[in-house]
């Protein structure tokens, strides 16, 4: 059953959607969060894992990122990476108020952006009992250094000199100053970002996945406080909990997750799913399929144990 649901993080309302199994539970039920990739939103990749999850006997939250989605914050299409986390701890404490929810047996999955923002999220929340993430990334890093970590240097550094242009901009009245997340035409995503740039937009820009909320722009004052971000460097502290990285073999944005998983300490493990890319892992069945059952076992285990 999904359940349209709101909750404060740092003074803004988040829209979320809860799923609940059905039947009879005997009890309270281990929950997980679940967080939408970098321009996401709950009705795509979070909601389609957050549904496969509820189907295996989790409560989970898909929510929307402040200044995103249905949810609340002006201007819109900022990314955060401090509110992102806020987000996150935010939806734990709303899982601690549900009657249905175990509050000592509650997880989180994030998915691509969301999957670096989990990190220190868990590192620093102790409520936080077992995490998982799907093509994880730390979206910082993939503006520094591009996707597959071999970007010009020169391209953070013009953006930064726009970032600040942008600033000035608007403090001058000028209105938000914002940047478009895709071109126009598949033909210019392949061109720009090769097969990685190109699944991407088929993924938010055509009928495979599009969704009339999920962000079209960024603006310019993310680049700067995402420029200065590092979801990887606190990964340690997530120890003694399990972390769990699915990472699709094909994925160019796989070293990352590596580096993440070299990082942190044991319990530890990542998973490969052999054949997908970083975008398959959203929403293709022959990938998505393996890693609902990989999560489903991780967080029945681990969630179960926890005190």
């Amino acid at each position: 059953m999904k359940t349209d649901v709101t909750f404060p993080s740092d003074g803004l309302k988040i829209a979320g959607h809860l799923y609940t199994p059905d039947g009879e539970a005997g009890g309270p039920r281990p929950a997980v969060v679940v967080g939408h990739p970098g321009s996401g939103v709950k009705e795509q990749a979070a909601g389609l894992y957050a549904r496969r999850l509820a189907g295996q006997g989790l409560v989970t939250l898909a929510f929307d990122a402040a200044y995103q989605g249905e949810s609340e914050g002006t201007p819109r299409g900022l990314e955060d990476p401090a509110h992102r986390v806020e987000d996150i701890k935010a939806a734990v404490s709303f899982l601690t108020t549900c009657d249905e929810v175990d509050p000592d047996r509650i997880g989180v999955l994030g998915i691509c952006a969301s999957g670096g923002y989990v990190l220190p999220a868990a590192a620093t929340d102790h409520r936080i009992k077992a995490v998982g993430t799907v093509s994880a990334v730390d979206i910082a890093r993939q503006f520094r250094l591009g996707a597959d970590g071999a970007q010009d240097p020169a391209v953070i550094q013009g953006m930064l000199d726009a970032a600040a242009a942008a600033r000035t901009a608007e403090a001058r009245g000028e209105g938000v100053q914002s940047f478009p997340l895709f071109p126009d035409a598949a033909e210019q995503a392949r061109a720009l970002g090769g097969r990685h740039g190109f699944e991407g937009f088929e993924y938010y820009r055509t009928d495979r996945a599009r969704h009339s909320r999920s962000a079209k722009f960024f603006t310019w004052s993310s680049v700067d406080r995402l420029a200065g971000f590092d979801a990887f460097r606190c990964v340690d502290l997530i120890e003694p909990r399990p972390l769990l990285m699915i990472v699709g073999s094909e994925a160019v944005t796989s070293w990352m997750a590596v580096e993440a998983f070299q990082n942190a300490r044991n319990p530890k493990e990542l998973h490969w799913i052999d054949g997908a890319s970083h975008v398959d892992l959203y929403d293709k069945e022959q990938y998505v399929g393996p890693a609902v059952a990989k999560l489903t076992d991780f967080f029945g285990t681990h969630l179960a144990k926890a005190n």
